[in-house]
């Protein structure tokens, strides 16, 4: 294992020890990063983010909507915090928007086309179907259309965090069908989510992808970034950033990121 500066332990063969001293930019993913599953940032992590935007650029590049992360994160923001730091990538890096002083601006998406969302949503449902795991009473819809990615939650948008959590707690539900709805969909690439999710978006239009465009349009190299995110196994959607060699930690809760944050914030007071 090696080690950040901080003295935190990261993943194997990612390479956190590229940069020394503090990050110039810290990414993480948004769900059971930063917080739980569909819910609001704690005050604490809240908190911890302004800080953050203080001493570094700061990107959330998650599976969500920006309708989302508008939900869960930036209602959770202060007005005085440093938003023209904050660099947002929903739908796994598929869109891209930056604060302009009034409102939050697109300033891309690589949508599907209808063709490829109509196959997406065949293949979800009827592997789904196929392998016993289709629900037939979700808390909101079960596949969603989000422009750039079609994404699936097997109990629904809106389902409880702990219902989800004990639908598949070792993940090989998910990774069955994961590996079924990929070979229906050679064109696209599929990755597990959240807990109960599959996302779908065009092929290597993933999150090295999202996080390659960060690094053109604001010049600050992969080896003084920082990525976190729970989801850094080979199925998993953060997987992709471990391409690129971004340091990386892998989190398990949005408690041990803002251990992480921390850590950071600690390294940048000295």
């Amino acid at each position: 294992m090696s080690e950040h500066p901080s003295g935190r332990v990261g993943v194997p063969g990612t390479g956190p020890s590229r940069f020394t001293g503090v990050p110039r930019l810290v990414a993480f993913d948004l769900d059971d990063t930063l917080a739980p599953s569909k819910s609001p940032l704690e005050e604490r992590m809240s908190t911890l983010l302004e800080r953050l935007l203080e001493v570094a650029e700061v990107c959330v590049i998650s599976g969500g909507s920006f309708a989302q992360f508008r939900d869960q994160l930036i209602s959770r923001l202060s007005v005085d915090a440093a938003l023209d730091r904050l660099h947002l990538m929903p739908t796994c890096g598929t869109q891209y928007y930056r604060w302009d002083g009034g409102s939050w601006a697109r300033q891309y998406a690589e949508d599907l086309t209808e063709a490829e969302k109509r196959s997406a949503f065949a293949a979800i449902e009827e592997e789904a179907r196929r392998l016993e795991l289709w629900e037939t009473e979700t808390c909101g819809p079960a596949i969603e259309d989000r422009g750039s990615q079609i994404t699936y939650s097997a109990l629904g948008q809106r389902a409880p965090v702990a219902v989800k959590a004990a639908w598949d707690p070792t993940g090989v539900r998910k990774s069955i069908l994961r590996s079924a709805v990929q070979e229906r969909l050679p064109g696209l690439e599929v990755r597990s989510g959240g807990s109960t999710s599959l996302d779908v978006t065009r092929h290597g239009v993933d999150k090295a992808y999202g996080m390659t465009r960060l690094a053109q349009l604001t010049g600050i190299p992969f080896g003084s970034m920082l990525f976190v995110g729970d989801r850094l196994d080979p199925d998993g959607n953060d997987y992709p950033v471990l391409r690129l060699g971004i340091g990386a930690e892998a989190v398990h809760g949005w408690e041990q990121t803002a251990d992480i944050v921390e850590d950071v914030l600690r390294a940048a007071a000295h």
